[in-house]
């Protein structure tokens, strides 16, 4: 069988330093698109009125779920507006139209909202779910550029599209129309965020896998209990202090107050640097680092990497502490290097 033969430009690196010029058509092209996309975006914004926030009203109110659906290009739109609604704080899901009307009309019960999507608001395929919707008294948000529709007359709320001219030659394929749709369901999730007031932590809990989620992880999370804490106090003795730091497996020792408020810490450099015949008679306070760095228990562990490595050479443990206590001093947890790689941080 012969080899397929593919252009050497398809094989070139992908550096995009060393891409050219796109072609005079193809910047035309990419250019007719992009402009035709921002005026459309900027006639939405201007002609955003009151019913937005009556959506945004009944999406909130809503006691079951946003159900979002569309057909085609529509369709997959609100797959992707229904994945921004979950994922921000508002349960929803896509139910596609034509397998609503062979069961999947279950999945919209009383308590739910529809959004649904449609270009020219005259799909067939829609009308079970329209239906469905009326019987159990569903409040219906539609998206559509005909206010004259099927379904802008059934809807309860609707966000009309202005009139835009599609980037297709043809004027058919649905492209600055379907642009809009997706700017529109966006700005309804964010809404919604702020209304709801959608924080970093919830955020984080509906992304506990990849980098966003690791972005979000807090020192909390990853820290070794207070249990684990290696302290002594200041009079300790250095074989005392050496015996804690070989116990912990942290390769050091807080050392700390009468109050239990942490004034140091011993480390393995440190007794190095105090090497000498009187060293097993000596107090801790006199052979640790006075003011160790602390981190807050709240903190993001990205801010610990980056306080770890503020020095030269790294610091290999943070202390951590509750800056929202009564005693902002005393250790709560204690942060190793190791823990941040662990969790995935480099």
């Amino acid at each position: 069988m012969a080899k397929t033969q593919i252009p050497a430009s398809a094989t070139e690196s992908a550096d995009p330093d060393s891409a050219s010029e796109p072609g005079p058509e193809d910047r035309e092209a990419a250019g007719r698109v992009l402009t035709l996309a921002s005026d459309a975006l900027a006639k939405l914004r201007d002609t955003l009125d009151g019913r937005f926030s009556q959506a945004v009203d009944a999406m909130q109110a809503t006691q079951g779920r946003v159900i979002v659906s569309g057909m085609g290009k529509s369709g997959h739109v609100a797959r992707k507006i229904a994945a921004t609604l979950a994922s921000t704080g508002t349960p929803a899901h896509y139910v596609h139209p034509g397998e609503a009307s062979h069961g999947d009309l279950g999945m919209v019960t009383r308590g739910d909202c529809l959004l649904v999507l449609s270009n020219s608001g005259e799909n067939q395929e829609l009308g079970d779910i329209i239906a469905h919707g009326k019987r159990i008294n569903t409040p219906l948000i539609a998206i559509t550029s005909k206010a004259d529709s099927t379904l802008a007359r059934a809807a309860t709320v609707l966000l009309h599209l202005p009139e835009a001219e599609e980037a297709c030659p043809m004027g058919m394929a649905p492209t600055t129309s379907s642009t809009m749709m997706i700017a529109l369901g966006d700005a309804l999730a964010v809404a919604l965020m702020e209304r709801r007031g959608f924080t970093k932590d919830k955020y984080r809990e509906l992304h506990p896998g990849g980098r966003l989620g690791q972005m979000l992880v807090r020192v909390s999370d990853i820290m070794h209990p207070v249990e684990r804490v290696p302290m002594v106090k200041r009079d300790t003795k250095v074989p005392q202090a050496v015996a804690q730091i070989t116990a912990s497996g942290f390769g050091c020792t807080g050392v700390g107050d009468i109050a239990g408020r942490l004034i140091g810490v011993i480390t393995d450099g440190d007794l190095r640097r105090h090497l000498g015949a009187d060293l097993v008679s000596r107090d801790a306070t006199e052979v640790m680092t006075p003011s160790p760095r602390t981190i807050a228990k709240d903190a993001l562990a990205g801010e610990a990497i980056a306080q770890m490595n503020e020095v030269d050479p790294p610091v290999m443990v943070l202390f951590v502490v509750d800056t929202a206590s009564n005693d902002p001093q005393a250790p709560v947890g204690i942060l190793h290097m190791h823990d941040l790689l662990r969790a995935g941080f480099a």
